[in-house]
Protein backbone atom coordinates (compact mmCIF):
# COMPACT_ATOMS: atom_id res chain seq x y z
CA UNK A 1 0.00 0.00 0.00
CA UNK A 2 3.16 2.32 -0.29
CA UNK A 3 3.13 3.79 3.44
CA UNK A 4 6.12 5.26 5.05
CA UNK A 5 7.37 6.82 7.96
CA UNK A 6 8.63 10.55 7.40
CA UNK A 7 10.37 13.03 9.69
CA UNK A 8 10.56 16.25 7.49
CA UNK A 9 8.50 18.70 9.45
CA UNK A 10 10.22 17.81 13.35
CA UNK A 11 7.32 14.96 13.82
CA UNK A 12 6.47 11.64 12.92
CA UNK A 13 4.23 11.80 10.21
CA UNK A 14 2.77 8.30 7.90
CA UNK A 15 2.56 8.97 4.37
CA UNK A 16 0.48 6.48 2.24
CA UNK A 17 1.14 7.97 -1.61
CA UNK A 18 -2.29 7.27 -3.62
CA UNK A 19 -2.17 4.43 -6.18
CA UNK A 20 -5.58 3.79 -8.22
CA UNK A 21 -5.88 0.33 -6.71
CA UNK A 22 -6.92 2.16 -3.48
CA UNK A 23 -9.94 3.51 -4.54
CA UNK A 24 -13.17 1.74 -3.38
CA UNK A 25 -15.49 3.73 -4.97
CA UNK A 26 -14.63 4.50 -8.51
CA UNK A 27 -17.98 6.56 -9.27
CA UNK A 28 -16.72 9.35 -6.43
CA UNK A 29 -13.65 8.49 -6.97
CA UNK A 30 -13.18 7.76 -3.38
CA UNK A 31 -10.74 6.03 -1.60
CA UNK A 32 -11.58 2.54 0.13
CA UNK A 33 -12.19 2.59 3.97
CA UNK A 34 -9.83 -0.30 4.35
CA UNK A 35 -6.97 1.47 3.20
CA UNK A 36 -7.64 4.48 5.45
CA UNK A 37 -8.04 2.17 8.27
CA UNK A 38 -4.90 0.33 8.10
CA UNK A 39 -3.12 3.54 7.24
CA UNK A 40 -4.11 5.05 10.97
CA UNK A 41 -2.90 1.25 12.05
CA UNK A 42 0.13 2.09 10.46
CA UNK A 43 0.77 4.76 11.94
CA UNK A 44 -0.18 4.13 15.39
CA UNK A 45 2.81 1.35 14.87
CA UNK A 46 5.18 3.60 13.52
CA UNK A 47 4.52 6.21 16.41
CA UNK A 48 5.32 3.15 19.60
CA UNK A 49 8.36 2.25 17.55
CA UNK A 50 9.59 5.76 17.12
CA UNK A 51 8.96 6.25 21.06
CA UNK A 52 9.86 3.38 22.96
CA UNK A 53 12.72 2.07 23.72
CA UNK A 54 13.25 -1.93 24.00
CA UNK A 55 9.66 -2.58 22.81
CA UNK A 56 8.59 -5.61 20.81
CA UNK A 57 6.07 -5.87 17.96
CA UNK A 58 3.31 -4.00 19.64
CA UNK A 59 -0.32 -6.61 19.89
CA UNK A 60 -3.43 -4.82 19.26
CA UNK A 61 -6.60 -5.19 21.96
CA UNK A 62 -8.65 -2.50 19.93
CA UNK A 63 -9.57 -0.37 17.63
CA UNK A 64 -11.85 2.02 16.89
CA UNK A 65 -12.01 4.13 13.42
CA UNK A 66 -13.99 7.04 12.63
CA UNK A 67 -14.58 7.95 8.53
CA UNK A 68 -15.12 11.48 8.81
CA UNK A 69 -15.34 12.50 4.96
CA UNK A 70 -14.37 10.78 1.70
CA UNK A 71 -10.64 10.29 1.27
CA UNK A 72 -9.80 11.55 -2.29
CA UNK A 73 -7.54 9.81 -4.45
CA UNK A 74 -4.49 12.38 -3.52
CA UNK A 75 -1.59 11.19 -1.06
CA UNK A 76 -2.80 10.82 2.73
CA UNK A 77 -1.04 11.44 5.73
CA UNK A 78 -1.86 10.43 9.56
CA UNK A 79 0.01 11.25 13.04
CA UNK A 80 -0.63 9.54 15.68
CA UNK A 81 0.46 10.56 19.81
CA UNK A 82 -0.07 8.45 22.49
CA UNK A 83 -3.13 9.44 25.38
CA UNK A 84 -1.44 7.28 27.57
CA UNK A 85 1.37 5.00 27.86
CA UNK A 86 1.39 2.13 31.02
CA UNK A 87 3.85 -0.41 31.29
CA UNK A 88 1.92 -3.16 29.45
CA UNK A 89 -0.61 -1.17 27.73
CA UNK A 90 -0.31 2.23 25.36
CA UNK A 91 -3.45 4.15 23.76
CA UNK A 92 -2.55 6.14 20.71
CA UNK A 93 -4.61 8.55 19.29
CA UNK A 94 -4.10 8.88 15.29
CA UNK A 95 -5.67 11.20 12.86
CA UNK A 96 -5.33 11.63 8.80
CA UNK A 97 -5.62 13.69 6.69
CA UNK A 98 -5.61 14.84 2.81
CA UNK A 99 -4.11 18.20 1.97
CA UNK A 100 -5.96 20.35 4.48
CA UNK A 101 -5.14 19.13 7.93
CA UNK A 102 -7.64 20.81 9.99
CA UNK A 103 -9.97 18.16 7.66
CA UNK A 104 -9.48 14.68 8.91
CA UNK A 105 -10.48 12.15 6.61
CA UNK A 106 -10.56 9.37 9.64
CA UNK A 107 -9.77 8.79 13.13
CA UNK A 108 -8.75 6.35 15.17
CA UNK A 109 -8.20 5.21 19.20
CA UNK A 110 -6.11 2.20 19.40
CA UNK A 111 -5.04 0.32 22.69
CA UNK A 112 -1.88 -2.12 22.21
CA UNK A 113 -0.29 -4.50 24.32
CA UNK A 114 3.73 -3.54 24.76
CA UNK A 115 6.38 -5.51 26.08
CA UNK A 116 9.92 -5.10 26.28
CA UNK A 117 12.18 -7.33 24.38
CA UNK A 118 13.79 -9.60 26.75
Amino acid sequence: MNMAPENTTGELLTRMRYHPQLIGNTHLPALHGGTIGALLETAAIFHLLWEMDNAALPRIINITVDYLRSGRPVDTLARAAFTKLGRRVASVAVEAWQEDRSKPVGAAQIHFLVTPVK
